[in-house]
């Protein structure tokens, strides 16, 4: 079931028990801090893992944001911040789910794969709207590189938002906007 009316204030760090609140297709609002990673942050994070050492920044109940930001003009801390096509994170982020991410914020499918971690340890996949980068910008409060510097847009990025616009695309049971609305789409129309 699509719970699309109902918006929710959520904070950070995402515990677990929120996490479960949240349905598929319900907006949100996110305030707090949040992490920026792409392809190569993932590639360093799963292998820093695998290897016992230290991340930059703890994922017990973060929420990863897929998105290279622009550089800052001189009215803003981001430019533009965008979400990234998410599957392109889906050989790690079973992963980072496993050691206790409990968000993500991207548009696209997701494989089984993470579905199954999602369900497994508790956690959501949510969608920022492409093409609206301009504006999710703006809700961005500051921004700071704390790992991975040589990696230009892509670097690790502590952002404080406030107030991001996210839909729920899949939730900690699997309920997936994507399928599920796609089958709401076709029976309107049958």
């Amino acid at each position: 079931m699509i719970y699309s009316n109902v918006c929710k204030n959520i904070n950070t760090p995402l515990i677990k028990d929120d996490v479960r609140t949240l349905r598929c297709g319900e907006k949100i609002l996110l305030s707090g801090v949040i992490y920026t990673a792409r392809d190569a942050a993932h590639a360093r994070l799963a292998d820093s893992i695998g290897k016992g050492e230290a991340l930059p920044f703890e994922l017990e109940n973060a929420i990863v944001y897929y998105v290279g930001p622009t550089p800052a003009t001189p009215e803003r801390v981001i430019d533009s911040a965008g979400p990234t096509t998410s599957g392109r994170m889906d050989a790690y982020t079973p992963l980072l789910i496993a050691s206790g991410l409990t968000g993500m914020i991207g548009k696209g499918l997701r494989s089984q794969d993470v579905k199954e971690a999602m369900i497994k340890y508790g956690a959501v996949y949510l969608g920022a709207i492409g093409g609206a980068g301009a504006l999710l910008a703006r809700c961005v409060e500051s921004s700071e590189v704390i790992a991975y510097e040589d990696l230009g847009a892509e670097a690790i990025r502590k952002l404080v938002v406030k107030n991001m616009p996210l839909t729920v695309i899949i939730n900690s049971t699997g309920e997936d906007l994507y399928k599920f609305g796609r089958m709401q789409y076709l029976s309107s129309i049958s």
